[in-house]
Formats: structure tokens, C-alpha cells, sequence
């Protein structure tokens, strides 16, 4: 070997070998560039991102929110749906406020929604001014932004102020669903009933498609209600929308709830829009009640 090639191959000083034949450890720092501090990590390789990897939280600290990964668009999806063609179950997850529950003060409804596994999907916001919470209670208009993971409202539902008196068949509840936002898919209409709540899921034309029927007493005592999702002859239960049994001093002194819903996994993404403004439009007519 000339001496050119064994001072090529040669270890830098300081250099621990402790490596197989031929490793030369790691080369210290480039001329002009300072020594970097002590505990400090690479971010790794050049051009490639640092991935988030799941981690063990300890007690005390707070947990990481892990988000479902987009899957490919296919076509003529609205942007953002493309959540909802690998799944059957969505579950929502109303979150506490401290202020509402001490006080009485009704707070803006927020809401996480998730895929079985447990990742977040879309996270929903309602968008209401502080009288109209107050005055009106449950029976208010509302708007709700639904946005996904780069926070992006993908769906917006509109509940205009209707009249909640099952003996007035003129001006019923009724909820507008729009994916992408300002561009209707979709609405949910109550049938009305003497005594069982009754809904039409109906598309962008307000042609009804799937129907919705529950309980005659929407009650959710120590045990979970359910709204069936059926077929226009009603002759088929397709899927549900089930009002989660939360526990006796969530149930008694909140008003945050938990729902799961479940349809066909090959239903159009937009009827399953349509699906999560019909939860939420049940959620404010049965179960949201001022404590």
C-alpha cells in the first residue's frame, strides 16, 4: 500500500476504534463550523423529514393525539372526504369545559372525531355568539366547521332556528351539510311523528335516501340509545347512530357526550357527511340539556 492510500485511510486523532476491520469512526467537525453542544441530536438525514415516532407518555404529562394519514383522493371526492372512504365507525368525542361545568355558561361545543383505532379524523368546532348559546339553549342555530389534520375546514353544517314543538309539522329541524364549505351535499330533515323521532337523510337534490328512526323516549339511563339508519322502505337497518352511555356524574353534571356511527363502508363519502350532521343534529335536539 503507498503511503497516499494509508494516509487516506488513516483514523483521526482521538478516534476510539471499536468497530469492525476498516471503520474509521465518525469524522470530527468541519473547519469553520463550532463543536455542537452536549445532548444535542442529529435531525436526521439530509432531505428526509423527522418522522414523529410514538412515544410513552409518563404520568402527568399529556398524551400525543395521533391523526389518521390522508389516503389518495379518488375521483370526484370533495376535498378533505377522502378520510372517509376507508372506514365504517366514526366515534365523537365531546370535550369538557371546565367554565360550562362549574358555572352553568354555555360554552362553544367542541368535538374530536375518530376512526376505530382510536386516531383522530376531523376535529369539529361550533361557531355561535355568546347570546345566541345562552338564550336559545339546545334549540339554537348553529354553524359547525369540521377541519381535518392541516387544518382545513373540509365540512360545514348549518342548523338554522327551527321550532322544537313535535305538534307543529310546519317548521321541523333541519340540518344543511356542506363539503367542501358553501357547497351543499347533502341535508337532514325530521319526519314528523306523535311520539317517535324520525329523520330523512336526503342528497344535494333533497331526494331522500336512507331514513332514521329512534327511540320513543331518547333517555340514556345507564345504558346506550340508538338511532337506526335504515333503508326508504325501512324493510333494512344499514348502520346507527348510538348515544354512548358516558357514566352517572358525566351524564349528570355535563352535557359532554360520546357517539358512535356506523354505515356501509362502500356508502358515498358524502352520505357519510351527511351521517356526522345528522349525529350532531340529534346530539343538540336530544341530548344536549343545560345542567
Amino acid at each position: 500500500m503507498d503511503k497516499q492510500n494509508v494516509q487516506m485511510n488513516a483514523p483521526h486523532p482521538g478516534t476510539n476504534l471499536t468497530g469492525p476491520p476498516g471503520y474509521i469512526g465518525c469524522p470530527g467537525p468541519q473547519a469553520g463550523y463550532p463543536v455542537p453542544p452536549a445532548g444535542y441530536a442529529s435531525p436526521g438525514l439530509a432531505g428526509f423529514p423527522v418522522q414523529h415516532q410514538p412515544v410513552t407518555s409518563h404520568p402527568g404529562e399529556p398524551t400525543q393525539v395521533s391523526w389518521m394519514p390522508a389516503p389518495l383522493p379518488p375521483l370526484n371526492c370533495p376535498p378533505g372526504l377522502e378520510y372517509l372512504t376507508q372506514i365504517d365507525q366514526l366515534l365523537i368525542h365531546q370535550q369538557m369545559e371546565l367554565l360550562e361545568v362549574l358555572t352553568g355558561f354555555e360554552t362553544r361545543n367542541k368535538y374530536e372525531i375518530k376512526n376505530s383505532l382510536g386516531q383522530r379524523v376531523y376535529f369539529a368546532s361550533e361557531d355561535t355568539d355568546c347570546c345566541t348559546r345562552n338564550c336559545w339553549g339546545p334549540s339554537r342555530p348553529f354553524t359547525m366547521r369540521i377541519l381535518d389534520n392541516m387544518g382545513r375546514e373540509v365540512i360545514t353544517l348549518e342548523r338554522p332556528l327551527r321550532c322544537t314543538c313535535c305538534c307543529c309539522p310546519c317548521c321541523l329541524q333541519e340540518i344543511e351539510i356542506q363539503a367542501p364549505p358553501g357547497v351543499p351535499v347533502g341535508y337532514v330533515t325530521q319526519t314528523w311523528h306523535p311520539c317517535l323521532p324520525k329523520f330523512a337523510v336526503q342528497n344535494e337534490r333533497r331526494e331522500d335516501v336512507l331514513r332514521i328512526s329512534g327511540p320513543c323516549v331518547a333517555c340514556s339511563c345507564c345504558a346506550d340509545v340508538h338511532f337506526e339508519v335504515k333503508s326508504l322502505d325501512d324493510k333494512y337497518v344499514v348502520g346507527k347512530i348510538s348515544k354512548h352511555w358516558t357514566g352517572l356524574v358525566r351524564e349528570l353534571f355535563t352535557d359532554a357526550d360520546n357517539f358512535g356511527i356506523q354505515f356501509p363502508l362502500d356508502l358515498d363519502v358524502k352520505m357519510k357527511a351527511v351521517m356526522l350532521g345528522a349525529c350532531f343534529l340529534i346530539d343538540f335536539m336530544f341530548f344536549e340539556m343545560t345542567k
